[in-house]
């Protein structure tokens, strides 16, 4: 049967002015974003640490490839369906860093594993029996990464006598391969002051180094040991224990990071979503067009961008968002857009379909957010 309605026409095209996006959408200033990309990577050289940037921030493939063009090694994601965008688009070097322990999700991977290297957590042996029952069927082999619990208080085992037992268990199964450790501690991450973060960063890393050491007096070397995270990674490098870090929002950034103290490694605000002004008949406050489906309040109300304006976002609905205008400013007018700095980057990404990356005020480029959704 024809179809009589027209489809709904894309947010922006290529070349576009800016000013002509529709919206709710989600923008990405390129430079902010490039010089981000940049200056973690420059940083993560000079430590001689290996960075896999956490794609469970962005779900965009798109995104990965360009980390690793500027000498990220591979990536990270969380869940194991969340992986597959990433591997399509030719990301070779993927490690999952959660556990799996049903064969819906080890048996996908086992298969990817035979065409990529890949790699996964465990803290049971449960998870290495599924894990190896996967890959004994499919015929390929699997990186292992052991958990350890340096303080975040949720997966992984608690010091080098359970490796060790893990480790027994992983010995009959030649295919799964032990790569090291897993230790990622994200209750630090947005610690607001930076002596604080220092402190709980460097504690956690000891915590790690002392599993490493334990290991190494048994005869167990630990190739890598990877974690940390953007609020940290100054530390992180800083401690000597990671060979590879999983840092993830640096790359945009957002409202909640921008509340910590800033430390000696800064990045700037890439990530926005733009908004346009829908409604300003109540006189006293303008309605924006992006609410709780466009963006995720769990660390807070987004902000207006410039920020230090005289717009503050004071209330989220589902389709409706509400802004306050400082007393003797005036209301934007209908139709006007505007940019909010969303509270938390990751959930964010995970509300929309694609990316408009742009560059100064011109549209370069749609980027998918192939991963949205995939959180099996």
């Amino acid at each position: 049967m024809h179809d009589r309605f027209a489809p709904f026409p894309p947010a922006a095209t290529p070349g576009a002015l800016l000013a002509t996006v529709d919206t709710p959408a989600l923008l990405l200033d390129l430079d902010a974003f490039e010089r981000n990309l940049d200056r973690m990577q420059a940083a993560a050289d000079a430590a001689g640490v290996q960075l896999r940037p956490h794609a469970k921030a962005h779900k965009c493939p798109a995104v990965a490839l360009a980390q690793l063009a500027r000498g990220a090694m591979g990536v990270c994601c969380q869940k194991a369906s969340e992986a597959l965008p990433f591997l399509r688009a030719g990301v070779g070097d993927v490690h999952i860093s959660n556990e799996l322990a049903a064969p819906a999700k080890a048996g996908p991977v086992a298969q990817w594993a035979r065409h990529a290297r890949l790699s996964v957590c465990v803290d049971d042996a449960l998870q290495i029996e599924a894990l190896a029952a996967a890959t004994r069927e499919a015929g390929s082999a699997l990186g292992v990464l052991i958990e350890i619990d340096i303080g975040q208080g949720r997966c992984g085992v608690v010091d080098a006598p359970a490796v060790l037992r893990l480790l027994e268990r992983l010995a009959p199964h030649p295919q799964l391969v032990f790569r090291g450790l897993q230790a990622y501690q994200g209750g630090l991450q947005h610690l607001r002051l930076r002596a604080e973060r220092r402190d709980q960063a460097l504690r956690a890393a000891e915590r790690a180094g002392r599993v490493v050491s334990a290991l190494e007096s048994a005869g167990v070397r630990c190739a890598t040991v990877t974690g940390g995270g953007t609020g940290s990674v100054e530390f992180d490098l800083e401690s000597g224990v990671y060979t590879e870090l999983q840092p993830g929002s640096y790359a945009f950034m957002d409202r909640d990071y921008a509340d910590n103290e800033a430390g000696a490694l800064r990045f700037e605000h890439a990530l926005f979503v733009a908004t346009r002004v829908m409604s300003t008949a109540a006189g006293t406050q303008a309605v924006v067009d992006a609410g709780l489906k466009s963006l995720t309040l769990e660390c807070g109300l987004p902000v207006t961008w410039p920020a230090g304006g005289a717009l503050r976002y004071t209330q989220a609905n589902d389709e409706h968002g509400l802004i306050a205008v400082e007393t003797g400013a005036p209301l934007p007018p209908l139709g006007r857009l505007l940019r909010l700095v969303p509270g938390h980057c990751d959930p964010t990404f995970n509300l929309h379909d694609e990316l408009i990356a742009f560059r100064g005020e011109r549209v370069e480029a749609l980027w998918p957010i192939a991963a949205r959704g995939h959180s099996r």
